[in-house]
C-alpha cells in the first residue's frame, strides 16, 4: 500500500506543483532550463505511473465499505461521459463554454463512479486520492488563474469529435480492463 500512496502523492504533487508552487517552479526552470523541467516532469510522472501501478498490484483488498448493488451500474454509466470530458479539453468544443476544467472534472466523475463499485482499501487510495487531487487543481487553478473568460462558440460538429472518441475509447477500455486492471468489467 505504501508505493501506491506514494504514487499517488508524487503524481498529484508534480501536477500541483505549477499552481501552488509557482515560485518553486520557476526556480526549477531558470536552472534547468524549461526543456530539462519539461523532461523532470514527464519523468516524474512516468515513476508515480509506475509506482502507482506496481503498488495496485501488489496490495491486496481489504474491504472498507459496501458498495450499493448499483454500484457497478453507475460507474459504467459514469465512464463515458468523464471520458468525454477528459477528450473535449484537447480540442476546440463548445464543452468548454460550460466546463472550465473538462479534464480534471473528467477525472472526478471517473474516480467517483469507480468508488461507487470498489469500496475496498486501494480503491479508495488511488480512486479517492485521484478524485480529491482534481477537485483541488480545480481550486488552485481558479485561484491561480483569476476569473474564468469562457471561451468564444465553436461549430456544433465539433461537439461530436469527443463524443465519439469518448464512445470508441469506452468500448475499448471495456474489453481491455482486465488487461489493463487485472479487474474484469464484464462478467461471464
Amino acid at each position: 500500500m505504501i508505493i501506491l500512496i506514494l504514487g499517488m502523492l508524487l503524481w498529484s504533487g508534480a501536477h500541483l506543483v505549477p499552481s501552488v508552487a509557482r515560485p518553486f517552479r520557476a526556480s526549477l526552470i531558470e536552472s534547468l532550463d524549461a526543456q530539462k523541467y519539461q523532461g523532470l516532469f514527464a519523468l516524474t510522472i512516468v515513476i508515480s505511473v509506475a509506482l502507482i501501478i506496481v503498488g495496485w498490484r501488489s496490495t491486496a483488498p481489504v474491504p472498507l465499505y459496501a458498495v450499493p448493488s448499483w454500484g457497478r451500474m453507475a460507474t459504467l454509466a459514469l465512464l463515458l461521459p468523464a471520458l468525454i470530458l477528459f477528450i473535449a479539453s484537447g480540442i476546440p468544443t463548445n464543452i468548454k463554454r460550460f466546463i472550465r476544467h473538462p479534464q480534471l472534472c473528467g477525472v472526478a466523475v471517473w474516480a467517483i463512479g469507480h468508488l461507487l463499485a470498489n469500496g475496498e482499501s486501494r480503491s479508495l487510495v488511488l480512486f479517492g486520492g485521484m478524485g480529491l487531487w482534481a477537485v483541488v487543481a480545480m481550486a488552485t487553478i481558479n485561484r491561480r488563474d483569476g476569473a474564468w473568460e469562457r471561451p468564444a462558440p465553436t461549430p456544433l460538429l465539433g461537439d461530436l469529435k469527443p463524443v465519439v472518441a469518448g464512445v470508441v475509447v469506452y468500448g475499448v477500455l471495456l474489453f481491455a480492463h482486465p488487461y489493463l486492471s487485472g479487474v474484469p468489467v464484464i462478467s461471464g
